[in-house]
């Protein structure tokens, strides 16, 4: 299979944000459907559920407009890449072109806190944003969140749940559930 060029979306961001939640780049079906982690068993709209109560069958529009409401963003670290399939382990590092983060934070000064939604997107994020993220902006904590991705199946839905919700509840956000059982993932 050939290489496919691969855009991102637009940041999906509302005034005051607080979380950046950042994937590397979106799947081929996220791609199709112009929707974020959009493959049905993407483990990140159920935890969506399970944190903020927002249902994973709302509309797209709305759970977009849900996760502004709790002041949390999403992005990606790239802006384009060549890749054969859907896999992060797929993208061609010579083709990668990074998004401009630091623009992004400049004009979101109230984000405090960036969630890696797996390791390419910590791994990019480090190679294209360090000095600036050391530099510019040594407020804003980086962590690496294990992947949602069903590829990603080294971990437990529970087990992924526990870490998504320590890293947001650790963030301030309004409404995450300390005490919510892991989402049945299937």
């Amino acid at each position: 299979m050939p290489a496919a060029h691969a855009r991102c979306f637009a940041p999906v961001i509302g005034p005051g944000a607080r979380v950046l939640i950042l994937g590397s780049m979106p799947g081929a079906r996220s791609l199709a459907a112009q929707e974020y982690y959009a493959h049905p068993q993407n483990q990140f709209w159920p935890l969506v559920e399970a944190l903020l109560g927002v249902p994973r069958t709302t509309p797209y529009a709305q759970r977009l407009a849900a996760l502004r409401r709790h002041r949390i963003a999403l992005w990606d670290v790239l802006e384009s890449c060549d890749r054969t399939g859907s896999l992060d382990s797929a993208i061609d590092p010579r083709s990668a072109i990074p998004n401009d983060l630091p623009r992004l934070l400049r004009a979101q000064p109230d984000i405090q806190l960036i969630c890696c939604n797996g390791s390419t997107a910590y791994h990019c994020l480090r190679r294209h944003f360090a000095r600036a993220l050391r530099e510019e902006f040594p407020h804003v904590e980086c962590v690496r969140l294990p992947s949602t991705s069903p590829a990603h199946a080294s971990l437990r839905a529970a087990q992924k749940f526990a870490v998504w919700r320590a890293a947001l509840s650790s963030a301030g956000q309004r409404q995450v559930t300390s005490d919510a059982p892991a989402p049945n993932i299937t």
